[in-house]
């Protein structure tokens, strides 16, 4: 694995206790973690469980004992290390958004492909058991058509404008502001559950223009008081339509005072309506509109039971997973993919449309246009 701060810790207990939880034929060996600080990476080894460090990503995989890369790095690494993994054919799961623009996605896509690799995109939310059962309701025809969909993204820890610039907030290193950092996942999610986005339109604001200087090693006083000028977007907003005639709204803000990590979605059919919440991740609400009149509303689902997907695995009824228990599901899924020799969703074929999605609601901010996003995503050509 590279990387060993907060997406490197998550990765890092996933792996430790996929097989406590599944029982699969293809297992994990921590072989070895990389970071460029080699006090900080042992340190994460020893505490993660890894058997060794690498203080260069290249030496991993150049290493004859390691089979797959995991890529838990600011995004704008994630192009040539994901390109030099699948030429050395490993396996490959890399954190979101998948790189830095859609040039770098499909190239990496490619080569993917091409080598043979396995390969996913991490967007974890997919695999809350709620969200799970939302989409099997949706395949079921439960909510029939849909017409709606609202998304929204929201956080609160911009709200300091004393907080030290980091790389999120550095254009060069993240590429995209809270619109690749988070709101990467709720458009994911309605890939997801709904379909292939067609067109949007779309502005982005920054409210917070300047930061203090971030607090590096060895940094001296004055350095530490100096202002930096923050270059991407803090907050963001959308209208969609999709493929299939729904229409969507969608928001990411990280100034949205109060709100913790709250990226929700609801979606409207006309036989009825599903929401969820992060923050309450085992519950699912639903309303069906041929409820007996008079007790129509929402009911909440808590899904914990052996008809939700992956919930047997964990507790008995009632008992509760959490946010890690997201990672060691979508692991699952992976290893039981190299066994079977198949990518599994989402990939690097959906991190490719998301980054597709993406520079088209750039374009709309730019242009201040409705971007065709199928128009985009027909020209690229895609293996199904």
């Amino acid at each position: 694995m590279i990387g060993y701060k907060f997406m490197g810790k998550a990765h890092s207990n996933a792996y430790r206790n996929l097989p406590f939880f599944f029982d699969l034929n293809v297992v994990p060996v921590m072989k070895a973690i990389s970071g460029r600080n080699e006090t900080k990476v042992k340190e994460a080894a020893q505490a993660f469980g890894w058997e060794s460090y690498e203080t260069d990503w290249r030496k991993l995989i150049e290493r004859d004992d390691i089979d797959m890369i995991d890529i838990a790095t600011p995004n704008n690494m994630h192009y040539e290390m994901a390109i030099a993994a699948a030429k050395a054919g490993k396996h490959i799961i890399c954190e979101k958004p998948l790189a830095m623009n859609t040039r770098q996605a499909k190239e990496m896509y490619d080569a993917a492909c091409k080598s043979g690799s396995i390969h996913m995109i991490c967007h974890n939310y997919r695999f809350a058991p709620a969200v799970q059962f939302a989409k099997r309701l949706i395949e079921q025809n439960r909510l029939g058509k849909i017409n709606h969909v609202r998304g929204t993204y929201l956080q609160d820890v911009y709200l300091d404008t004393e907080a030290p610039i980091t790389w999120r907030t550095r254009k060069e290193i993240t590429g995209l502001g809270v619109l690749g950092d988070i709101g990467s996942h709720n458009l994911d999610l309605a890939r997801f559950l709904v379909g292939e986005f067609q067109e949007v339109a779309a502005l982005t604001e920054t409210f917070v223009n300047q930061r203090p200087a971030a607090e590096f090693e060895n940094q001296n006083e004055a350095d530490k008081k100096q202002m930096e000028d923050v270059t991407v977007e803090d907050a963001a907003a959308l209208i969609a339509r999709f493929e299939n005639g729904a229409i969507g709204t969608f928001e990411a803000t990280k100034l949205a005072g109060g709100n913790l990590n709250g990226n929700r979605f609801e979606i409207n059919g006309e036989k009825g309506s599903i929401r969820w919440d992060l923050e309450n991740l085992n519950n699912l609400e639903v309303y069906f509109t041929d409820d007996e009149p008079g007790i129509r509303g929402y009911r909440t689902i808590n899904c914990t039971e052996k008809y939700h997907p992956y919930a047997e695995a964990y507790w008995p009824v009632g008992h509760i997973i959490g946010y890690e228990h997201t990672f060691i599901n979508l692991l699952s899924d992976f290893f039981n993919g190299i066994e079977q020799g198949v990518s599994p969703r989402p990939n690097f074929e959906d991190g490719l449309r998301n980054q597709i999605l993406l520079e088209s609601i750039e374009e709309s901010v730019a242009k201040k246009v409705w971007i065709n996003v199928s128009e985009k995503s027909n020209s690229i050509s895609i293996k199904e």
